[in-house]
């Protein structure tokens, strides 16, 4: 009994790269007409193309008619490998820039909205050095939510993501850089604002509205809620603060960013020796994946920064 032969695909060059990379933007701009302007060719041109890599690969990828442009089941598996192997080649492409002696390219940070001034660690001096030892890298700092920012950093769509450390996830890596100490404060337009009498403030906590961040939290900063009114959400600090100083909510800050506040005299902490927890500020970056010698310049000078006295 005879066996069929299969056909089978040969060498690839630039000529097949060609090709798969024209299917590819095909289907992306999901047909013909619509890759003309993409690709600035006729549709008679890319029809051709198209037939020489269905022949190449002695496989139907497409349907065309009436009914528009659809891939068939050959073309969907065709596809998702084409796109796998364009990721490699970049992937390839990223290696090699990585190992020219001059670093450059772009470092993307993402990460919530505190950390940039504070006393407890100066981001200023890590960017500082970071633009004397590679002046060719540019530095994109974007600001998001705790799970999106932990979300771009597994994703690789970040190189760096500096977050308030709250959990440890499976593919990431965290440096821990330093604690801030928070406190619960009202401001001048609150009712307790003048009352001194802490045994009265602690027996009214509960009949004021809190403003919180919103997500879960280590146990220590989930014990300072208990038995408080949670009325509003804001994550980031500004609209937070903002909140508080209207005098219609009091809410948990850093100690540093509430300064300039309580300095003005319209913030105070409401009783610091009970309402008060640590948060600590960690680096976090991706367990697995391409290295990268830009990120890894700029965690040794989160270190450095780290061990000065």
């Amino acid at each position: 009994m005879s066996q069929t032969n299969r056909p089978v695909l040969g060498q690839i060059g630039d000529y097949e790269i060609r090709l798969l990379k024209l299917f590819k933007t095909v289907v992306e701009c999901g047909g013909f007409s619509a890759a003309e302007t993409e690709l600035n060719i006729s549709r008679s041109t890319i029809s051709v193309h198209m037939a020489n890599l269905e022949s190449r690969l002695k496989l139907k990828l497409c349907r065309r008619g009436r009914s528009g442009f659809s891939l068939t089941d050959d073309g969907e598996v065709i596809y998702e490998s084409t796109k796998r192997l364009f990721s490699r080649l970049e992937e390839f492409r990223y290696t090699v820039n990585e190992l020219h002696e001059q670093l450059s390219g772009e470092l993307k940070i993402v990460s919530s909205d505190s950390i940039w001034l504070e006393d407890e660690f100066s981001m200023v001096e890590v960017f500082a050095a970071l633009g004397e030892q590679a002046p060719d890298v540019n530095v994109s700092v974007d600001v998001a939510y705790m799970g999106e920012i932990e979300r771009r950093v597994l994703s690789e769509d970040a190189d760096i993501g500096f977050i308030h450390y709250h959990r440890d996830l499976e593919g990431l890596d965290y440096h821990h850089l330093y604690q801030v100490r928070c406190f619960l404060y009202c401001s001048d337009r609150h009712p307790l604002f003048d009352e001194q009498d802490d045994e009265v403030i602690a027996k009214r906590l509960g009949e004021f509205k809190l403003i919180h961040p919103g997500i879960h939290t280590n146990p220590e900063t989930s014990a300072q809620l208990a038995g408080m009114q949670l009325a509003g959400r804001a994550y980031h600090y500004e609209p937070r603060a903002a909140l508080i100083l209207s005098g219609q909510y009091i809410g948990f800050l850093p100690e540093s960013y509430a300064r300039r506040w309580v300095d003005s005299g319209r913030l105070r902490p409401l009783l610091p020796r009970q309402k008060t927890h640590l948060l600590g500020v960690s680096a976090i970056t991706r367990s697995h994946g391409r290295q990268s010698r830009v990120r890894q310049l700029f965690l040794q000078l989160l270190k450095a920064q780290l061990d000065r006295p």
